[in-house]
């Protein structure tokens, strides 16, 4: 029997309605104040965050937004780190009311995949140049972290060419804290979990039956995974499920929260906002829906609040949001995603009875690079932090100073050159190979700059895997 540790809930909701409340129509003197503090690479306090939410204004808003590009500028440079989403399995036992995966949805083709599925899945992903992954489950007893970990070393096993997976993070339900070793002893990276609504009373009628429904047992998740050693961890909320500048000042609570108690908060956060589900009738019209210049909005304030913190933008928004989204702070993206369980493989047409939602960017992943590239980005599959112990703790003591861009352009630049030749289409060869020369000239650090063309010339001649 497992026993579980008093615990208190840290999402004042009291206290967090009261912000909100007493900061409506801040004026700009005191907005531009704010996102100063934020530049100048300090977290911000959630008076501070709840001001910049209630920004309404045309005006307000546009320093907010400058704010936010220019913060993703001064500390991650105009990479982009590209990683696709592999669902192992959808059964589920919880009965959450805006999931496709929920157990009495009838409509849902279950799948778990094998592993020789699980092999082949990944030898279709790799062959298209991904090195990234997160690996997906429903909340099932199956899915354990015996079997978890089982999946993370199959992935880890295979190679395609001269290509293999080389980051392997997770999105799972909450384990306890022994099994959350297990899990890393695989070789995990980030472990995610998403609480959907830190809003408690619309926590509970969104998630009537199932493990999930235990509110705390969930907020906590992530603290018994950084008990066992695990020191990657994101968060993330569904918005649409509630209003989103709660939704927001609860990913900073919970921010907040990890920093107090592991001095470190998390690796990453995403915000994930509710697309059509098959069966899901909720999902096409959300309580709380969030229109696209609101979503805007808070994600730059998101980027602003938290500096250093990876920020993750899905495949669920159009084309066209994700454009103007990618400006306003987004490190991460994944892309060439299909998230049918087994359709990387296969021409499954009934791929989307094993999905959990529908995607608003379908794009190939040659064509989310050759777009990247066009726009001023550097495309990367950068891994060298995970695989030199820079995570959590030792990644913030990297990051502070400012050696993410130091190293992760160069690495950036690396991954983005093996992906050029070894999987791009001439056409994206052409435009990638011209940005690479670009970033070349542009690397001012001499030492680095000396290293980094020795291997980019060993890289050129068949050598792959290099990194700083």
């Amino acid at each position: 029997m497992i026993v579980r540790t008093e615990v208190k809930n840290f999402i004042n909701v009291g206290e967090i309605e009261n912000y909100l409340e007493r900061t409506k129509n801040p004026d700009l003197k005191r907005i531009e104040a704010i996102v100063q503090r934020s530049l100048d690479k300090n977290r911000l306090e959630p008076e501070e965050v709840a001001t910049l939410l209630n920004a309404n204004t045309p005006q307000a808003r546009e320093l907010i937004f400058e704010g936010a590009r220019k913060l993703k500028e001064r500390v991650y440079g105009n990479r982009i780190v590209l990683f696709a989403p592999l669902y192992i399995g959808n059964k589920c036992i919880n009965d959450c009311v805006y999931c496709g995966f929920r157990v009495s949805n009838p409509e849902v083709l279950r799948k778990t995949l094998s592993m020789d599925e699980l092999e082949t899945e990944v030898r279709s992903l790799v062959s298209r140049g991904h090195k990234r992954l997160i690996l997906v489950y429903g909340e099932h007893p199956l899915y354990n972290a015996d079997f978890i970990a089982a999946t993370v070393e199959k992935v880890y096993s295979v190679k395609e060419g001269k290509g293999e997976i080389r980051r392997v993070n997770i999105n799972a339900a909450p384990l306890e804290v022994e099994e959350y070793k297990k899990v890393k002893e695989a070789g995990i990276g980030t472990y995610q979990i998403f609480q959907e609504t830190y809003h408690p009373e619309t926590y509970k009628k969104m998630h009537p039956r199932g493990p999930k429904s235990d509110f705390l047992y969930r907020l906590y998740g992530l603290d018994r995974a950084m008990e066992a050693g695990i020191d990657d961890v994101g968060i993330g909320a569904l918005f649409g499920l509630y209003d989103w500048k709660f939704e927001v000042m609860g990913l900073l609570y919970h921010t907040i929260h990890l920093e107090e108690r592991f001095g470190v908060g998390p690796h990453t956060i995403s915000f994930p906002r509710i697309e059509p589900a098959i069966g899901t009738p909720i999902t096409e019209q959300p309580p709380h829906m969030v229109p696209d210049e609101d979503f805007k909005h808070l994600v730059a304030v998101i980027r602003l609040a938290v500096p250093y913190t990876g920020l993750i933008l899905t495949a669920r928004e159009p084309i066209e949001v994700r454009r103007e989204v990618l400006k306003l702070g987004v490190s991460q993206i994944d892309a060439g995603s299909n998230i049918g369980v087994g359709a990387y493989s296969t021409e499954d047409k009934e791929a989307y009875k094993k999905s959990q939602f529908t995607l608003g960017d379908t794009r190939p992943l040659d064509v989310v690079i050759r777009e990247l590239a066009q726009d001023g980005y550097i495309p990367s599959f950068c891994t060298a932090c995970y695989r030199l112990g820079r995570t959590g703790e030792h990644f913030m003591e990297f990051a502070i100073p400012g050696f993410v861009k130091r190293f992760c352009q160069p690495n950036a630049i690396l991954t983005f050159a093996e992906y050029l030749n070894d999987y791009a289409s001439p056409e994206t060869r052409k435009i990638g190979m011209k940005r690479v020369q670009e970033e070349l000239d542009n690397i001012d650090n001499p030492g680095i700059k000396e290293t980094l063309l020795k291997y980019y010339e060993r890289l050129n001649n068949g050598e792959r895997d290099l990194y700083f």
